[in-house]
């Protein structure tokens, strides 16, 4: 891993979102783009079918006070998001990272993102946007539309960053997370930490073969594997077991068996994100 994007707006979980950057580059060497996109500005609202009972000079006043007034707004949103950025750099570089770029850009978010990530080997994201206060129970529109968009690794940041010494590799049998685990065993971030594997299934030979085959492509690179199948629901059983045995970080496929790239919520994937108090690692 070379260099990662993180997604920084306004929100509780900006700072979280540093930290989190901060560790994956810590471990290794990455360089960081730290990333603050503006929405486009929205059009003044129906200026012509609220105003028709104005005259001709009243409603050039109106639409020149409006204009000047988004102008402003935009002047303001700027000053926000360099404020932001700047601050997000400071404390990156207060956590030894050098070489960390500040972008600040105007446009659609998920375009943007698709544009730089070419250039990326991660992008880190905050569970919730600037309304996150408001939405304890929802995922934030931007996380589940750059997971759905994005071919790179999505790191899921938590509220807030803890040290990270054991990691759970949520084991279905699925594409994505035969990635993962190749990402795992090719890479320096996980080095060092204490990994487990859990599949949720019938503990029969087959689901016993494919889950210890997973785990020595993991062995294969030193890594030591504690493994387990359990029944029940995916995202209860997954939750419960993160919680026995204190993880750090989640690793699981974005999709996992279904194919349904249209959505996450719903899916075992967003209940975990959503209920789990830890950063999460998606895959395509």
């Amino acid at each position: 891993m070379t260099h990662l994007t993180a997604l920084i707006d306004g929100s509780v979980y900006a700072a979280s979102v540093c930290d989190h950057a901060a560790w994956v580059a810590s471990r290794t060497g990455a360089t960081v783009d730290v990333l603050h996109v503006l929405g486009r500005r929205t059009a003044s609202a129906g200026i012509g079918d609220l105003t028709g009972s104005l005259t001709t000079d009243d409603r050039e006043s109106l639409l020149s006070e409006l204009t000047e007034l988004e102008a402003q707004q935009a002047r303001v949103a700027q000053k926000k998001g360099r404020l932001i950025l700047e601050q997000v750099r400071a404390r990156l570089e207060a956590a030894g990272i050098a070489g960390v770029q500040a972008k600040l850009r105007q446009g659609d978010l998920l375009e943007t993102v698709q544009e730089l990530e070419a250039a990326s080997d991660l992008i880190v994201i905050g569970k919730r946007g600037e309304a996150a206060n408001f939405a304890k129970l929802h995922l934030g529109s931007n996380l589940e539309r750059v997971v759905r968009a994005s071919r790179k690794p999505v790191l899921v940041a938590s509220r807030a960053f803890k040290p990270v010494e054991r990691f759970l590799v949520a084991y279905d049998g699925g594409t994505s997370i035969l990635k993962a685990i190749r990402h795992i065993a090719g890479g320096p971030l996980f080095q060092g930490l204490d990994c487990h594997m859990l599949m949720v299934g019938d503990d029969n030979p087959g689901n016993r073969h494919g889950l210890e085959a997973a785990a020595d492509i993991l062995r294969g690179s030193g890594y030591t594997v504690t493994t387990a199948i359990k029944p029940g629901q995916p995202d209860e059983v997954i939750a419960r077991h993160v919680e026995e045995v204190s993880i750090n970080l989640l690793v699981m496929g974005a999709y996992g068996h279904s194919r349904l790239r249209t959505l996450i919520i719903g899916s075992t994937t967003a209940e975990m994100v959503r209920s789990c108090l830890i950063p999460v690692m998606l895959f395509r």
